[in-house]
Formats: C-alpha cells, sequence, structure tokens
C-alpha cells in the first residue's frame, strides 16, 4: 500500500510538471508498465484528479481543469488566498521566491475550474502594489510564458525594442528570470538562429503557442540566471567593464543586484564586478557610491577617467581648502579690531 501511494504521488508530480504526457513516457519514468500507469491514472480519478486521455499513436494523458478542484487540497477561499499569495510573490514581496512562486501559480491554475479562475482574474485585478515597481506586466502572460518553458512549446509574439521597432518572433522559450523590478524570457529565437533575452513587459498581448514541441537546448554556461544577467547588465553597453573589489562577495550582492552587474568570488575578501555604461563618468559614480576600495581591471578609458575624476576632485579639495583658511582668517581679523 505504501508503495502504490508512493508511486501515485509520483505520477502526480509528473503531470503537474508538464501539460502533456504519453504513456510509455510515464511508465519509463516511472519504471512501471503501461498497463499498471492507466490502473494509477485511474485510481487518481477516483480521488477526483481531472485527468484527460486521449488515444492513438499521439495520444496520452494531461492534467486537466475540472469542475472542482481535487478533494482534501483546498477549498475554493483557500485556492484564492494562495492564488494571491503567489501573485504578490511573483513580484517580489518575498525575495527569491518569485520563479518558484510563478511556477506554482502556474500549476495551480492549470487545475482550476473556469468559475474560481474568474474569480482569481478579478482578486488580482484589484490589488496593487504600494511603493516603486517595474513596468506592469499582466500574470496572465507570465503564466502562459512559464506553461510554454514546462510544455517545452513554440511561441510567437509581437515584441517591441529598446527603438520603439516592433517585429514578429517566434520562439523556443527556456526559462523566466525576474530581476528586482522585470521580468526577462530566456529563449532561443528560430529566425535569429541564437539566444535571446526579452523584456516580458515589452511583449503585446499574450503569446501565441503554436503547438509545436521542440527538444530543450543546453543554456550557454548552464546557468541562465548568469546569462540573463550577463546579457542585461553587460553586453548592450558600449563600455564593458571588468573591476576587482576589495570587499566580501555577500557584501557586493547586497549593494549591487544582479541587473547591474555580474559578480564572482575571488577570495573571503575580494570579489570581480562585470559591468557595463553608456559612458565612463556614469560607471565611475556608481564605484564611488559603493565605498569600498577597488581596481580596474578594464578597460584603460575607464582608468583614465577616474585619474581626471581624482584630479578634479583633489583640486575641489584644495580650493575649498584654501577658501575656509582664507575665511577662518578674516573671521580672527574681525574679532581682534581695528588696529590688532
Amino acid at each position: 500500500m505504501i508503495d502504490t501511494s508512493a508511486r501515485l504521488l509520483r505520477l502526480l508530480s509528473l503531470l503537474q510538471s508538464r501539460p502533456f504526457w504519453r504513456g510509455r513516457e510515464l511508465a519509463a519514468r516511472m519504471q512501471v508498465t503501461e498497463r499498471t500507469v492507466r490502473r494509477d491514472i485511474d485510481r487518481l480519478r477516483s480521488l477526483g484528479y481531472p485527468v484527460d486521455s486521449s488515444a492513438g499513436t499521439a495520444g496520452g494523458y494531461q492534467l486537466a481543469a475540472g469542475s472542482n478542484l481535487p478533494p482534501l487540497l483546498l477549498e475554493d477561499d483557500e485556492a484564492l488566498a494562495v492564488s494571491l499569495g503567489l501573485r504578490m510573490a511573483t513580484g517580489g514581496t518575498v525575495v527569491g521566491m518569485e520563479e518558484s512562486a510563478l511556477r506554482a501559480l502556474a500549476k495551480l491554475q492549470q487545475v482550476m475550474p473556469a468559475r474560481l479562475r474568474t474569480r482569481v482574474r478579478n482578486l488580482h485585478a484589484a490589488v496593487l502594489p504600494l511603493g516603486p515597481a517595474g513596468p506592469g506586466v499582466p500574470h496572465d502572460r507570465l503564466v502562459a510564458l512559464a506553461n510554454a518553458c514546462r510544455a517545452f512549446e513554440r511561441v510567437q509574439f509581437a515584441y517591441e525594442d529598446q527603438q520603439g521597432r516592433t517585429s514578429m518572433r517566434n520562439i523556443e522559450p527556456h526559462a523566466l528570470v525576474s530581476t528586482e523590478a522585470r521580468w526577462y524570457l530566456l529563449a532561443w529565437d528560430v529566425a535569429r538562429d541564437d539566444w535571446r533575452t526579452f523584456r516580458v513587459d515589452r511583449i503585446a498581448g499574450m503569446p501565441r503557442g503554436q503547438g509545436e514541441r521542440f527538444l530543450p537546448r543546453k543554456v550557454p554556461g548552464g546557468d541562465a540566471v548568469a546569462f540573463v544577467s550577463r546579457a542585461i547588465s553587460f553586453e548592450p553597453y558600449a563600455l564593458k567593464a571588468r573591476i576587482e573589489l576589495h570587499a566580501p562577495l555577500a557584501l557586493m550582492r547586497e549593494r549591487i543586484p544582479a541587473s547591474a552587474g555580474r559578480l564572482t568570488r575571488l577570495d573571503a575578501q575580494r570579489c570581480e564586478l562585470h559591468t557595463g555604461a553608456q559612458r565612463p563618468e556614469m560607471l565611475a559614480y556608481h564605484l564611488a557610491m559603493l565605498c569600498v576600495p577597488f581596481v580596474v581591471i578594464e578597460p584603460v578609458a575607464l582608468e583614465k577617467h577616474l585619474q581626471a575624476l581624482s584630479a578634479r576632485l583633489s583640486q575641489a579639495v584644495r580650493a575649498s581648502g584654501a577658501r575656509r583658511s582664507r575665511a577662518q582668517g578674516e573671521a580672527e581679523r574681525a574679532a581682534r579690531g581695528p588696529g590688532r
């Protein structure tokens, strides 16, 4: 009985991990026969889990929306509360939980009945964040992209670039990555035959599924978050810089968000920053605001600008000191009075 229960939980987890499974795929993943899979599917249905099936060579199983949530999981008001909590977490209210919350929200909405999905949309529309935030992104768009990532399904959408030009993109979505204020989609651009990072707020409307599956590709470097961080903080800028910071990595991560640069540990007291800017003076200002010692590895243009900036600041300090000395002298002479 314990083995059967564990197998049912494993089967349910697989069905939730992507929208569609063939029977032989489930059997191989669970190391059982296809007949056992069919029996376990029937057991899930008897427990109230809405599992659809289709016959034929292209047939298989998918966890579908039913008239009620599965028993012993969530009541309607509980589902609304969980959905709202997950939606707030996708907006960064719980640091580090944005992407996990989005995946959970996508799974929850996959089995949520239509009447409850309507209530959830109304609730989300009525809840507004207070305080600074990035460009608004409809949560339905995020959920659609998350589902496409999980299902390995090609999607198409209209995308507006930095110059305001709009083009149709046919892509293979691989990962959604959140920063402090924005969501980014990492995808393989079919027409350009290369990886691209898309700002989700620049996608027009809802992404349209193409009904075509793809085999997932290996992300360069094996880390989607690192790839996106490099793409938005380093690659787009005319000036690319490497800075050795004489401070622990943990401290610098508190001061430098992933959207502003990529940090790597050198040792217990040093780390290296890869970042970029359009002009050296902008980068020099931000480096000075870090309030830690640093060494410019590259480029030379940044080093020269820091030298010029240092000379101007030193001159300003000397001029300020001289002015203060003159003012102090005049005040002292005035205090002594005439003829003294």
